[in-house]
């Protein structure tokens, strides 16, 4: 573990849990439902994925789109606009992409988001879940938990005039959590699939927390070297692979901590533990045996806090 933030949170000495999307195995995601079972679950960070309204506010949503997971087709049919998908290979450099009606986030305003249901589609005990601010899930997690946001597209809104990291560090401001250490039960670490914000956070707004990149399959910019993970310590403190990058480069583990590096691979989930017996003794093993500093799962209530817990069930 790295000599940071991440080393002093409520489980220091012990591996990292981070709620992904709250629990969201077991409630709608990015709802404060999903977030507070994570905390009760005994969560070490809620993590929020951020977008932005039309009006500036940065809330808790995953897509782009507001379509997959609230009412939104409902409320304001009238609202869409096109947007592309990927769709199948048609030869061995095309690819056929097919064009559907999109609801997009930053085309509605806080108040109009508000008006949407966020929970019926997961089960109808959550009808009525709402899609939080940020500043309204850092309100749960005060005291309680650390939060691990993710600037999610910060590019796309760069284009509508919008500063996500600038966004994001307001924010944070406004709740005494832009320092690393200002307040030591609500730690913060960011996170990104885009190097370049990262460097924004930190090269132009100064900003001292903990930051990690996020990596997908395939590791397209070789982050996942030796090589690459000393350019990555420059301006991240940790890197999130995907767990099958791991699985096929172990050592990568060690690369990492070598650097003073910290490793949280994603996701995991009880309803697809891969060739595991169970999602418990998938976390184990990268836990354990690999050697992570802690992971992302939707389902925090079945992590193992050490590897005798698995076994003893």
């Amino acid at each position: 573990m790295s000599s940071t933030q991440l080393s002093s949170t409520r489980s220091a000495g012990s591996r990292i849990l981070i709620a992904h999307r709250g629990a969201s195995g077991s409630a709608p995601e990015h709802t404060l439902e999903a977030y507070r079972l994570g905390i009760d679950q005994g969560a070490d960070f809620i993590e929020p994925d951020l977008q932005i309204t039309r009006d500036g506010v940065l809330i808790c949503l995953h897509d782009l789109t507001l379509e997959r997971t609230t009412d939104v087709r409902e409320i304001f049919p009238e609202r869409s606009r096109e947007g592309v998908e990927s769709g199948q290979m048609v030869g061995p450099r095309t690819e056929r992409r097919r064009t559907e009606r999109r609801w997009y986030a930053s085309d509605f305003t806080l108040e109009e988001i508000r008006r949407l249901d966020a929970g019926s589609w997961f089960g109808e005990r959550f009808r009525g879940a709402r899609v939080p601010t940020l500043s309204e899930a850092i309100e749960l997690a005060l005291r309680r938990t650390g939060v691990f946001p993710e600037t999610k597209g910060p590019e796309v809104y760069g284009t509508k005039g919008f500063s996500m990291e600038k966004l994001l560090v307001e924010e944070l401001a406004r709740h005494g959590l832009d320092r690393r250490g200002a307040r030591p039960a609500t730690p913060v670490t960011i996170q990104s699939f885009s190097a370049e914000s990262l460097e924004i956070l930190g090269s132009q707004l100064g900003s001292n927390l903990d930051k990690v990149l996020l990596i997908d399959s395939p590791d397209r910019d070789g982050w996942l070297t030796r090589e690459g993970l000393t350019r990555l310590s420059k301006f991240a403190n940790g890197i999130g692979p995907a767990k099958a990058l791991l699985r096929e480069k172990p050592e990568a583990v060690q690369w990492a901590h070598e650097l003073g590096l910290t490793l949280f691979p994603w996701t995991f989930r009880a309803a697809d533990p891969g060739s595991f017996p169970s999602v418990a003794t998938e976390m184990s093993y990268f836990l354990y045996d690999l050697g992570v500093d802690g992971l992302f799962t939707n389902d925090p209530g079945q992590f193992p806090r050490s590897p005798t817990s698995v076994t003893n069930g």
